[in-house]
């Protein structure tokens, strides 16, 4: 019987999962992972939110990564099939970035996407 490696719906990079490792380096005790899900906000309708997990959800896609679990919220998943994650910095800013195909537009402030 053969088994198929089914891909994951986000792909991280060396980058996202260097800060995956950290922020689960300085985790709460009782988390278990990190999680990204796609609550409804902002003025385009859907933001990405990453938090910290302290336990698992029945639907939810689970990436194992060289610092630790990564989560995608089973209701997000849909919204995000195809999307590359990554942690970017500058002199100003860093946090997560998302390379979405799924997106039809953004908000001027980048705080919010549409699909």
């Amino acid at each position: 019987m053969n088994t198929r490696v089914i891909p994951a719906a986000v792909k991280l990079t060396p980058g996202a999962e260097a800060r995956i490792a950290e922020l689960m380096s300085k985790a709460p005790q009782d988390a278990i992972g990190v999680k990204l899900s796609t609550p409804r906000r902002g003025c385009s309708g859907l933001a990405y939110s990453v938090d910290y997990v302290t336990e698992e959800a029945k639907f939810d896609e689970k990436i194992e990564t060289p610092g630790g679990v990564f989560y995608i919220d089973g209701a997000s998943v849909l919204y995000l099939v195809g999307s590359t994650m990554d942690w970017v910095e500058d002199d100003f800013t860093a946090g997560f970035v998302f390379d979405n195909p799924n997106a039809k537009g953004a908000c001027g402030c980048g705080e919010s996407f549409m699909v």
